[in-house]
């Protein structure tokens, strides 16, 4: 589009349907809870429905209950465009993690039905299914099984820590949809905050994402043996603990050591049987690795593997490491990239390349479809953190560079 004057999204329409999402959840700091496939989640996704159902969308969702509102192109035959991200947060979360992507697809969808505007392809925008991975990991299962990534049964019997699958979740709250999985897309976009302060410690208001880090989860389980921890001699003891105690530093030591690309992360911690007088039985931990570079990864998981067994062999522990999460570092497309960069320049944004450093839908849809990100500045950098927030400008503007690559790539009717 070459307007001497951009088209634009209704930025008080997106800011007010950010604030209404925001209060389905909504904790006492100000921000938001909606694990995946609670009743919260459910609330959300009905509302997302009903906005997208009077902007004259038709609903589909798959069988992992991705949701797709579609907005009818000129040729329905042709593959689709597509805008989104979710709508589930992490335990004490914030408003627009996820939220934002979704909610500027449908408010490009709003655009283009003020606009009176008939695009060749058709519109769609997506709410992909537990992207956060909290309730239910890994992350980003629902847009994996969607690319295939994982298969359809792997995804469904995922289970959250009380033995529920997402399978009998969505059931339960009236998303186990029928669309078989995947199909082909004209081009994919993501808008979403960008988690880290680069940009807003820069002052730029436009992150144009060229490649996404990659990551690798592990869970470790570290076995040795509960015993009184008055009578046991110190040099008899095989604490589990301890072990763990000594993998988390040396986790520390093995992102520092690739910095200052390498992310490194032990996220959780169960200490068996958590008695203040026992000496740990049995303890689980989680690892998160993350870099750019896949041979780096690769070095990352070798230092992983070689220090867990090393450190359990001096301890007298016994250990079970598994990697339950990879995904190679992701490179986008350049032609969704170049639309996205037309698309800040159009608008006369301030604008920067950018590498996301946090796990995203895109990540796997990049792998069957073209595919870009579009990132915004977030408050101090803060994010998965009920105190995160952002500008209304900041929304306003990721939402018209949305706006403007959408138009390019879905090709709008005289």
């Amino acid at each position: 589009m070459n307007n001497d004057k951009p088209h634009q999204i209704n930025a008080e329409r997106l800011w007010q349907s950010l604030m209404e999402m925001a209060q389905i959840g909504a904790t006492d700091k100000g921000g938001s809870c909606r694990l995946a496939l609670t009743d919260e989640d459910k609330a959300g996704r009905d509302l997302f429905v009903r906005w997208c159902t009077e902007a004259g969308c038709s609903i589909s969702v798959d069988q992992m209950g991705n949701i797709f509102a579609r907005r009818a192109g000129n040729d329905p035959e042709l593959p689709s465009v597509v805008a989104g991200s979710h709508l589930d947060t992490q335990p004490t979360g914030g408003r627009f993690d996820g939220v934002y992507g979704v909610l500027t697809g449908l408010e490009v969808i709003r655009t283009l039905n003020d606009l009176g505007l008939q695009t060749k392809h058709s519109v769609e925008a997506v709410c992909w299914t537990n992207e956060e991975g909290s309730r239910f990991a890994p992350a980003m299962v629902a847009s994996g099984v969607f690319a295939g990534v994982y298969e359809l049964d792997y995804g469904l019997s995922r289970s959250d820590d009380q033995g529920r699958t997402m399978g009998e979740e969505l059931q339960r709250i009236g998303y186990a949809g029928q669309v078989p999985m995947g199909r082909p897309l004209h081009a994919y976009f993501e808008a979403h905050i960008e988690q880290g302060p680069i940009l807003v410690e820069e002052g730029t208001t436009i992150g144009i994402v060229t490649d996404a880090q990659g990551q690798r989860w592990y869970e470790i389980t570290l076995t040795g043996v509960e015993s009184h921890a008055g009578p046991t001699p110190m040099d008899r003891r095989k604490d589990a603990l301890v072990g763990a105690a000594r993998i988390i530093a040396r986790v520390n030591e093995i992102g520092l050591s690739h910095a200052p690309l390498a992310c490194s992360t032990v996220g959780m911690i169960d200490a068996y049987p958590n008695s203040r007088n026992v000496i740990p039985g049995r303890t689980f931990i989680t690892v998160d690795f993350r870099h750019p570079d896949d041979n780096v990864l690769s070095q990352m998981d070798r230092a992983l593997r070689d220090s867990v067994a090393d450190i359990c062999h001096k301890s007298g522990l016994e250990y079970e490491l598994e990697q339950i999460f990879y995904y190679a570092p992701v490179p986008f497309d350049k032609g969704c990239i170049s639309a996205v960069r037309a698309g800040a320049d159009q608008m006369g944004y301030s604008a920067r390349e950018i590498v996301a450093g946090a796990g995203h839908d895109a990540c796997f849809i990049a792998q069957t479809a073209p595919t870009s990100m579009i990132f915004i500045p977030c408050v101090d950098g803060i994010s998965h953190n009920e105190v995160e927030d952002i500008k209304p400008e900041w929304a306003t503007a990721g939402a018209n560079v949305m706006l403007q690559a959408i138009l390019e790539k879905s090709g709008v009717l005289e």
